[in-house]
C-alpha cells in the first residue's frame, strides 16, 4: 500500500510526454549525477520526485528493485512513446487511467475510490473514513496520517476535475496546469459551497472499443466466459475503471462484438460475453494504436 507518492503534486499536461522523452534518451535522468534531474527536466525537486512515481504509477516506466534505479519502458509505455507520446488521444488517457486505477500497490487511493468505494456522491469526508476503515482491515497495513489521506483525495479530484470547474473565477479552461485526466468526465462537482462531488459516467463515445476489450482481457486470466456482472462490479474491470453502468457498458459491448472479438449471450437464463479470439492487453493497445494511425 503506498499513500501520497506524489507529494501532493497531481499530473500536469506536458509532464508524461516530458519523463517519456528523458526516459527514452536518459534512463538515469532520475538518478543522474552527471547531472541535475531539476536542470534536466526543468522542473523542482518535488516535482521531479512525483514525475518519476506518476511515469510507473500510470504503467509507462518500470525501475528494478536492486542495483542502479534507472527507468525504462514497459511494453504499454513503448507503444504510447510510439504512437502518442504527446498524451493526445482519448484511448491513450483512458488506457493510463486503467493502469493508475488498478494498481494497488502504487496509487492505493485511486484503487480503493474507483474500485471499492461505491457512493456516487460523496464528500472528502466519505472518502477519507472508507479509506481509513479498508487500511484497518488490510493485515499487513501500518497506521497511515490522516494528512497523506486527505492529500491523496485532493490529488484524486485534481486528476481527474478541472479546476476550471472548482475556481471558475480564478482558472481559465485552456490552462495547463491541469491534469489531461480531466478530460474522461469521471468526476463532476454538485456543489462548490458544500465541496461535494460525484462519480459520472463517461459518453460511450469516447470509450475506443479495442480499450475497453484491453481491460475485459487483462483482468479474465483463463476464462473463456465472463458473466455481464462481473464485468460491470468486478474491481479493475470495465463498469468500475470508467464509472460504467450496465446501459453504457453494454453498449461498449456491442461495439467490441461488432470487431468480432466478443459474442454476447443473453438467451436461456444467461447473461455473459464469450470471448472469440484470443488476445493480450498489449494485442489490443497495438490495434488501438493501429486504427489510429490508419485515420
Amino acid at each position: 500500500m503506498k499513500f501520497r507518492a506524489h507529494d501532493t503534486f497531481f499530473i500536469r499536461k506536458g509532464w508524461l510526454s516530458k519523463g517519456m522523452k528523458y526516459v527514452q534518451s536518459k534512463p538515469d535522468v532520475f538518478i543522474a549525477k552527471d547531472e541535475n534531474p531539476m536542470d534536466v527536466l526543468g522542473i523542482g525537486a518535488n516535482m521531479v520526485k512525483a514525475l518519476r512515481y506518476w511515469l510507473q504509477a500510470v504503467g509507462l516506466t518500470t525501475e528494478p528493485n536492486k542495483g542502479k534505479r534507472t527507468q525504462s519502458f514497459t511494453p504499454f509505455g513503448q507503444s504510447v512513446y510510439e504512437h502518442d507520446r504527446y498524451i493526445e488521444e482519448m484511448g491513450t488517457l483512458y488506457l493510463l487511467h486503467y493502469k493508475l486505477s488498478s494498481s494497488k500497490e502504487e496509487a492505493t487511493a485511486w484503487y480503493y475510490f474507483f474500485n471499492e468505494f461505491n457512493m456516487s456522491e460523496f464528500t472528502r469526508d466519505d472518502f477519507v473514513s472508507f479509506l481509513q476503515q479498508r487500511i484497518r482491515m488490510e493485515e499487513e497495513a501500518s497506521d497511515v496520517a490522516i494528512r497523506s489521506l486527505n492529500d491523496d483525495f485532493t490529488c484524486i479530484i485534481n486528476t481527474y476535475l478541472p479546476r476550471y470547474k472548482t475556481s471558475p473565477n480564478r482558472v481559465a479552461p485552456e490552462s495547463n496546469i491541469d491534469c489531461p485526466f480531466g478530460e474522461l468526465g469521471l468526476i463532476d462537482i454538485l456543489s462548490r459551497e458544500k465541496k461535494t462531488y460525484r462519480k459520472a459516467i463517461p459518453s460511450v463515445n469516447t470509450i475506443d472499443p479495442w480499450v475497453a476489450l484491453a481491460v475485459i482481457v487483462d483482468r479474465k486470466g483463463s476464462a473463456k466466459e465472463i458473466s455481464l456482472n462481473e464485468l460491470l462490479t468486478a474491481p479493475r474491470n470495465i463498469g468500475k475503471t470508467f464509472n460504467l453502468d450496465a446501459i453504457t457498458m453494454l453498449d461498449i459491448l456491442y461495439k467490441i462484438e461488432k470487431l468480432g472479438m466478443i459474442k454476447i449471450i443473453r438467451t436461456a437464463g444467461l447473461d455473459i460475453i464469450r470471448i472469440l479470439k484470443e488476445v493480450s492487453f498489449q494485442d489490443c493497445v497495438n490495434s488501438y494504436y493501429e486504427n489510429i494511425d490508419k485515420q
